[in-house]
């Protein structure tokens, strides 16, 4: 079991960052507040599997260790109504995507317990471990067959390059430049992956007791879904795209099944749209699936739907619901599915009968993302009708909570953060609505309001703006936020439009109107708080991530209300975004109506470089130099832009952190400081003491 370290001189995170202006002294921010080392001693739950009968859940406990600046997960185990909990497994590697056996006698999960990672099998009566595979490349999506003796899991195939020249030997010895790199795929980098090698995701089988896995996939195509089993044990399902020039559409996925005697594909959908997410009915007579109907738009509602298991009697389930549907899972009677959709800031567990009848389940679902209050989370259910999922609220991360189909009582398993946040005060949440000055739509925000926050004073406020933009914040535990609180600031962070969970039509009101009147949406909450009396309208500050740093880099050209911003890598032009992305080949044609050599005027228009020449606030651009997301090149046009008319900017570059800046935890902290720091420099400090 990991015992805590309570105390550690993280040297030099940084802050003499600017002469005269340090982070927060002492008497500003008191020991029992929020503080960034405290990062370290944050736990969270992750991957919960309920074993068949629904007495016991397996889990992920994630924790971060000091000296590796890393993540790490052990797996975990308790019973259903909270009792034992105790470790499986324990150490400084990763264990994870644990599966239990249709028998609920083992459980299947991977681990890089000897360096890469590999599948192993655990007998959960006596505790034996056994590894199953020796395998070159990571293994991903495994499942177990109904009769529990193979396993199906999605694995990279390298392919040998293409070779364009043949140079002469160089003698023995000689140190010749590294070999020339030559690229002529369509996708060849990836964020987070860098440049991608040769190669193709495919499905392979293994028996259970181990041995040479056997690969059932062939082509030039990407298999990267989980497959699941048919009842019978006889095909594999999954989703693909094998279209013909797959590259250029890559949404245009289907359902698929595939012998596992003699390799034969069959195609269970065809339409122009993503199909995704299969899931073969306990019966085997149907298979659950999401996807939509490609309109190129922007954001497009992922719905529930049901088929046979030929493909036949296709029935759309979700109809009456206006929100995404995700992780679809069968009830054992094989009349229901279960999902995971976000709704209005909230995630939440539903289900639907196949007569299309729907009830709410559980909320709160979440406490995953870490840093910043995203939706993100998961569930399992078992044969019972039990189910599991990571529980947030604003005051923790993710804890194990667990419930049960018929019921509404919920309980709460764990508290992993108890130890840490008995002693620490965390801001208070609070739920916000307001009118857009655009066209009087009612947004949802939050505010978060300082430790010990006296209504006598008077606040600074920093707005905080979410990436996506097609995704959502809401009432979950967010690290950064509240260390913004914890130094001081009122923060507001919202949902503009564009954000998921509040329906179809509300996301897409920026299709291809990106930045527009969000812009309005988020002054206008700005006003909404100021309005409330405990701002001080001198001391505004913005900053944003992703999108939120396109929507930052758009609002101090748009106005010079606020005192100090810090875009977090931004898009600033995009022109070259779409032609330097990772994901070049969407963005085109779904965020804009098609070439930007066919539409520099809706590119540039829409460009906060655009507006560089209105830019008189003080702006810091904070980027991952390895991102591949919204490369570092479009923090660089907008630093050199502000500097070439003497705008005070300064430039934030984090080696080797891709679009996720604080995948490591001394990056998360490193974030945080520089904002704070750089708002610091421009705060007007009046007599909050």
């Amino acid at each position: 079991m990991r015992i805590k370290t309570k105390s550690f001189l993280f040297a030099a995170i940084l802050l003499l960052l600017f002469e005269n202006h340090s982070l927060i002294n002492a008497k500003e921010k008191p020991s029992h507040y929020l503080q960034p080392i405290d990062i370290f001693q944050m736990e969270y739950v992750s991957s919960p599997q309920i074993s068949p009968d629904g007495s016991k859940i397996v889990y992920l406990r994630n924790f971060f260790d000091i000296m590796t600046d890393k993540r790490y997960t052990d797996l975990w185990i308790i019973n259903f109504n909270g009792t034992e909990n105790r470790p499986l497994t324990t150490g400084k590697r990763n264990d994870f995507s644990p599966v239990w056996s249709p028998d609920g006698k083992k459980l299947l999960y991977a681990s890089t317990e000897e360096g890469s990672a590999q599948l192993y099998l655990r007998w959960m009566d006596t505790g034996q471990t056994a590894k199953l595979t020796n395998l070159t490349k990571s293994p991903r999506g495994f499942t177990w067959s109904p009769d529990g003796k193979m396993i199906a899991f999605s694995m990279f195939v390298p392919a040998q390059p293409k070779r364009f020249i043949s140079l002469p030997p160089k003698p023995k010895g000689a140190k010749w430049a590294e070999p020339a790199k030559v690229i002529d795929k369509l996708i060849y980098r990836s964020d987070g992956a860098g440049y991608l090698p040769d190669g193709f995701s495919q499905l392979f089988v293994l028996p259970a007791e181990g041995g040479t896995p056997r690969q059932i996939t062939f082509g030039n195509f990407q298999h990267n879904s989980a497959p699941v089993w048919s009842r019978d044990g006889k095909a594999l399902i999954f989703s693909a795209n094998r279209h013909p020039g797959w590259e250029y559409d890559p949404q245009n996925s289907e359902i698929y099944r595939v012998s596992l005697q003699n390799g034969a594909i069959v195609s269970l959908t065809d339409r122009k749209g993503p199909d995704a997410g299969p899931t073969v009915s306990p019966n085997g007579k149907k298979i659950a699936y999401i996807g939509y109907d490609d309109k190129l738009q922007g954001y497009q509602v992922r719905k529930l739907y049901v088929m046979n298991a030929d493909g036949s009697g296709k029935k759309l389930l979700s109809a009456e619901l206006d929100r995404d549907v995700n992780r679809p899972v069968w009830s054992s009677d094989s009349k229901g599915v279960f999902f995971q959709y976000d709704d209005r800031g909230n995630t939440k567990i539903g289900y639907y009968s196949l007569n299309g009848n729907m009830k709410t389940l559980a909320k709160d679902v979440g406490g995953l993302s870490l840093g910043r209050p995203y939706s993100a989370g998961s569930f399992s259910v078992a044969r019972n009708g039990h189910f599991v999922f990571t529980q947030t609220r604003p005051d923790h991360p993710a804890d194990l909570a667990a419930g049960s189909n018929g019921s509404k009582e919920m309980k709460r398993l764990t508290h992993l953060n108890d130890d840490l946040f008995s002693f620490k005060k965390l801001g208070t949440v609070a739920d916000i609505r307001f009118k857009s000055s655009y066209d009087g739509r009612e947004i949802q925000g939050w505010i978060v309001k300082p430790p010990d926050f006296d209504a006598d004073k008077k606040y600074p406020l920093i707005l905080e703006i979410h990436g996506g933009p097609f995704a959502n914040y809401g009432d979950r535990f967010s690290a950064e936020i509240q260390m913004y609180a914890a130094a001081g600031y009122v923060v507001l962070y919202t949902n503009p439009r564009g954000s998921t969970g509040y329906g179809g039509e509300f996301g897409n009101l920026i299709h291809h109107n990106y930045p527009g009147q969000d812009y309005d949406d988020l002054m206008s909450g700005v006003d909404a708080v100021i309005a409330k009396g405990c701002i001080d309208s001198d001391n505004l500050f913005v900053t944003g991530g992703s999108g939120g740093g396109v929507l930052t880099s758009w609002i101090v050209g748009k106005t010079g209300r606020f005192r100090a911003a810090v875009a977090a890598k931004p898009v600033i032009n995009w022109y070259s975004f779409v032609l330097t992305s990772d994901h070049y080949n969407v963005y085109y044609k779904y965020w804009f109506p098609g070439f930007p050599w066919d539409y520099p005027e809706q590119y540039m228009k829409r460009s906060p470089i655009s507006y560089a020449g209105n830019v008189t606030t003080p702006t810091m651009l904070l980027t991952g130099e390895a991102d591949h997301r919204t490369p570092i090149s479009e923090s660089e046009q907008f630093y050199q832009a502000l500097k070439l008319r003497k705008v005070d900017a300064v430039m934030v570059r984090i080696p080797n952190a891709s679009h996720s800046i604080t995948a490591r935890p001394s990056n998360l902290m490193t974030k945080v400081s520089y904002i704070l720091a750089w708002f610091e420099k421009y705060r007007i400090n009046k007599n909050l003491n």
